[in-house]
């Protein structure tokens, strides 16, 4: 039993310390770690313990990454995985104490219905301890927010004084881009080729999909033969797409400052030239009503106000799902429910915990603070975008009753959308390259400890574990693919790789496109202030007037640059220094992985420099390792 004392400093001063037994202590199972009665008031973290000596065979780790607060005792077991079938009687003990514990600390919540579940908790101080931002994070964080909200009032002002009448005063309100990307964004947002590209590798590559058929939403009226002819040659060629926002129809919008802001639901059909330009061939602003004249659709020859008109409100469209059904649903609050499942279900010693725990870090906090201020009742939402208000509780409820198992697999999802073969996604070619490498990561592991499908079925610890994310945090999503069960090793791994990728590669694809897209207010603008054009009649004021005041565009600019910025405190995908397992087995196929991730970092940089416009989105340097921010 280790007691720390006098010897140990305060977490911002790291300190290895020893303490040497005077007696043979055997083969180690367990160590427990205690403060001395005079440091009770104070939280000291523990990164591990390691023991050498007769009985140890060299060196016993065990790791603990973990807070020792008050006159708690924390257990350790030592770091070699084992699943229960192949644990001691007083290392399953010790399993079924940690997992009661655990329980108790990490709680299912409740935000709103129709939900998958969050961790219970309104504020950070309300998460166990190990869950929340550690001091260098916390001081990021908070720093960086005060900055931006500093900014946000002082240039605020400014902005009452000089309201935007010209698409032009855009550029005064924000003179250059923070990004090369963002500048070209600024620069060329009129452009259809740019328009296009968006849905391909944009900051939401998840919309687009080739079309099987015209969809039946897509009113032809009389006077369009020649577009319908267009429609039906590229749709036989394979080279027809299509991006549908239905997901929006009927959403309520908000109301801002007693204006009422307005919310639709376009189509948009494009098409894939031979060059792997995607081009838009017609947008369609709103879907048929009985009773009612088809909906004008909008095409590239159209007077060029009523044609940019149109392809404003997709971006703004766009802005809606990117940012809830895309970013924080499929990222951040799938990454919660399996970090949650995880912590209630798998105690520390088992290998899919050691393999899936660094990719939590900072996860709860984050999203308790996106709940408590951007999604809440006044929070950002509610202030600046045009579904906040309930309309963005609305469209969560309805992303997350389509929320597909499939969907969250890149192999899967991509032939599912038509893309695998569409070479100028390079979204879809680097997540296939990176799965592909996560997995091979994951079969390591789990190879390692499941000799065969027997032992996959056998394990109640990870039976229970599936059980949990299905049908507790996910509300009962087996009816949707995902599995109650895992029968065999294939399926185990498939599992875990669909959980490791959505904890950075998912999110990754989602969040860092949106500095580059979104600061630039007209590309993807947070609301609209009038409703759909009625006529092609056009001019720049009625762009201008739909388009975010220059308060709200402020708000939405500090925000982007606030959450897309390039995290300081950031551990890249694979490159956690926490050491949870033991053993040189485990220890190799990390060291596998991050080779592969190395090749494919350098690869894609070597491709990067010679594209006009680069995605580095799921450059694995770039990619990091947990949902933090």
């Amino acid at each position: 039993e280790a007691d720390l004392g006098k010897r140990l400093r305060p977490l911002r001063r790291e300190t290895e310390f020893k303490v040497r037994v005077g007696v043979h202590l055997g083969r180690l199972l367990l160590v427990r770690l205690r403060k001395h009665k005079d440091l009770t008031d104070s939280d000291w973290f523990c990164t591990s313990i390691s023991v050498r000596g007769p009985g140890t065979q060299g060196e016993a780790l065990f790791p603990c990454y973990s807070w020792v607060q008050g006159n708690r005792v924390v257990c350790l077991a030592e770091g070699t995985a084992r699943t229960v079938s192949n644990d001691q009687s007083l290392l399953k003990t010790h399993r079924e104490q940690e997992l009661h514990e655990r329980k108790t600390a990490y709680r299912w919540g409740s935000w709103k219905d129709g939900l998958i579940l969050p961790v219970v908790g309104r504020t950070p101080c309300d998460l166990p301890r190990n869950e929340r931002f550690r001091e260098d994070k916390d001081l990021d964080f908070s720093f960086s927010l005060a900055r931006a909200l500093e900014g946000l009032v002082l240039k605020g002002a400014l902005d009452l004084t000089n309201p935007v009448r010209r698409l032009e005063d855009f550029q005064r309100l924000f003179p250059c881009g923070k990004t090369p990307l963002a500048e070209r964004v600024r620069n060329s947002w009129k452009d259809d080729t740019l328009f296009g590209y968006q849905f391909l590798n944009g900051a939401n590559p998840m919309l687009l999909r080739r079309s099987a058929s015209l969809p039946a939403r897509l009113v032809l009226p009389p006077g369009t033969e020649d577009l319908k002819t267009q429609l039906q040659k590229e749709l036989q060629a394979g080279s027809l797409f299509e991006a549908d926002f239905s997901m929006l129809e009927g959403v309520k919008p908000n109301v801002i400052i007693l204006k009422q802001q307005y919310v639709t639901a376009p189509l948009v059909m494009l098409r894939l030239q031979p060059d792997g330009r995607l081009l838009p061939m017609v947008i369609q602003l709103q879907p048929p009503r009985p009773g009612c004249p088809p909906p004008m659709l909008f095409l590239p020859s159209d007077p060029p106000m009523a044609w940019l008109l149109a392809k404003t409100w997709v971006g703004s469209s766009d802005f809606q799902l990117h940012q809830l059904q895309s970013h924080l649903l499929r990222g951040h609050l799938m990454a919660e429910v399996i970090s949650v499942a995880t912590m209630r279900t798998l105690p520390s010693l088992h290998p899919i915990y050691k393999l899936l725990v660094p990719h939590f870090r900072y996860t709860m906090e984050i999203n308790v603070l996106a709940r408590s201020n951007l999604v809440s009742k006044w929070g950002i939402f509610d202030l600046v975008v045009s579904t906040g208000s309930g309309g963005h509780v609305d469209i969560l409820q309805r992303a997350t009753a389509c929320l597909t198992y499939r969907s969250l697999s890149p192999p899967d999802d991509l032939a599912d959308r038509g893309l695998l073969d569409v070479k100028a996604s390079l979204y879809g070619q680097d997540a296939l390259r990176l799965w592909g490498i996560i997995s091979r990561y994951v079969e390591g592991m789990v190879g390692l400890f499941y000799k065969s499908d027997a032992a996959v079925r056998d394990d109640p610890e990870l039976q229970a574990w599936c059980r949990e994310i299905t049908e507790t945090g996910l509300q009962g999503a087996q009816d949707r693919g995902f599995p109650v069960s895992l029968e065999s090793r294939a399926q185990l791994c498939h599992f875990a790789s669909m959980c490791i990728f959505t904890c950075t590669g998912q999110h990754a694809s989602a969040h860092l496109g949106q500095l580059d897209w979104y600061a630039w207010i007209p590309n993807g603008p947070c609301t609209m202030r009038k409703p759909p054009p009625t006529s092609k009649d056009v001019t720049e004021k009625d762009i201008v007037d739909s388009l975010p005041t220059a308060h709200q565009a402020r708000m939405q600019k500090t925000f982007t640059k606030f959450l897309g910025r390039r995290q300081p405190v950031m551990v890249a995908l694979g490159q956690h220094k926490e050491k949870y397992f033991s053993g040189p087995g485990p220890q190799a196929v990390l060291e596998k992985f991050q080779e592969e991730l190395a090749a494919m970092d350098q690869e894609l940089e070597v491709r990067n420099a010679g594209l006009e416009l680069p995605y580095e989105y799921l450059r694995p340097s770039m990619v990091e390792n947990s949902v933090t921010i």
